[in-house]
């Protein structure tokens, strides 16, 4: 319950500390630690399988989110003090990157520390399997979130270039609605292919039926504004412009690649996990309550993402400690029912 409170919704341990109290049930919050750094051990081959088997997922979404880790932020002082006022050298970014994997299975993965969300890709990549493809990357348009040896196919963002046309609305409101309406109408097409439950190879058919028409007529609309001077290059609907027809093949791949996705929500709906942690606890308190806040978060959410009860999934890992480290495969959100069943035989 303790990580679940701290790690699922946001209560930090001396929060917590004081719910306890109120039940009758003392627990001081160094002594909360303890049992839930303990009970990472316990839970942690889980993780490495999940990473393992994220590693193979067909889609991989990928994005960052600032996060504070007290010795990090410490080390940043002395590294902007030995600067001198100027621009270190050495990099200072703390962050949690998340990254979802779909594949047979939805899996929500967190890691926190100096990597940005491309170097945390690229460390998941080097588990996976050589015999398989090139897996398609979800993410926006910044360059961190791509792995060195580009080992993905890059699909962007449309929510990110949408975003970029609202943030000039007021200033030019009818080329906007114009891009937001094509969008909104894709967005639909994307529903009605959900709603009917369509295969990745019949949505693919149906989007380059519906959406393609749609798309190319908003990409030759957008290259007329600019070649006929309409919009300035360099100014606001400008920069919204080009940002999207640079990437065009990036955002598009849902036309030509079954069951790309459109944006790159479902990561950022998962990351205010993390979000939510860094706005009530404020930071870390070490690189191993990073670890272990990360370790906990990417089992609780991937355990919803299944609909599967997170305090009964911890629970059940932490009473079959032994079972769970001799095969973690078999203790997956998505299958450790089974192995319930069969422990629970067992012991008959």
């Amino acid at each position: 319950m303790i990580p679940l409170l701290r790690y699922g919704t946001g209560v930090p341990f001396n929060r917590q500390e004081k719910l306890e109290e109120n039940l009758g049930i003392p627990l001081p919050a160094a002594t909360q630690w303890d049992i839930v750094d303990e009970a990472a051990g316990d839970v942690a081959p889980v993780f490495t399988e999940l990473v393992r088997q994220g590693a193979q997922g067909t889609i991989l979404h990928n994005d960052d989110t600032p996060m504070r880790i007290l010795p990090l932020m410490e080390e940043n002082e002395r590294i902007k003090k030995a600067a001198g006022g100027k621009k270190p050298k050495e990099r200072t970014g703390i962050f949690t990157t998340g990254i979802v994997s779909v594949g047979s299975h939805v899996i929500v993965l967190f890691f926190s520390g100096r990597k940005h969300a491309g170097e945390n890709l690229e460390a998941l990549l080097a588990k996976r399997a050589a015999a398989l493809d090139r897996p398609l990357q979800m993410c926006d348009g910044l360059d961190r979130n791509l792995p060195k040896d580009l080992a993905t196919i890059i699909a962007n963002c449309l929510v990110h270039a949408r975003r970029n046309f609202v943030d000039v609305a007021e200033n030019h409101p009818a080329e906007v609605r114009h891009v937001l309406e094509v969008l909104g109408a894709v967005y639909k097409n994307d529903e009605t292919a959900r709603d009917r439950s369509m295969s990745p190879a019949e949505r693919l058919d149906f989007h380059r039926a519906e959406s393609r028409p749609l798309m190319d007529d908003l990409n030759a609309w957008m290259k007329a504004l600019l070649a006929e001077k309409k919009v300035e290059p360099n100014g606001d609907l400008g920069g919204a412009i080009s940002y999207m027809l640079d990437r065009w093949d990036r955002l598009t791949r849902f036309l030509e690649i079954p069951g790309a996705p459109l944006d790159n929500n479902v990561v950022e709906r998962a990351l205010k996990c993390a979000i939510l942690h860094r706005k009530n606890s404020l930071f870390y308190r070490s690189e191993r309550g990073a670890l272990v806040g990360d370790i906990f978060m990417s089992l609780i959410y991937t355990a919803r993402r299944h609909d599967v009860s997170a305090f009964d999934y911890l629970t059940q890992l932490l009473r079959h400690r032994e079972q769970v480290r001799a095969a973690p495969a078999e203790w997956m959100p998505w299958n450790y029912q089974e192995a319930v069943a069969r422990a629970a035989l067992a012991k008959r």
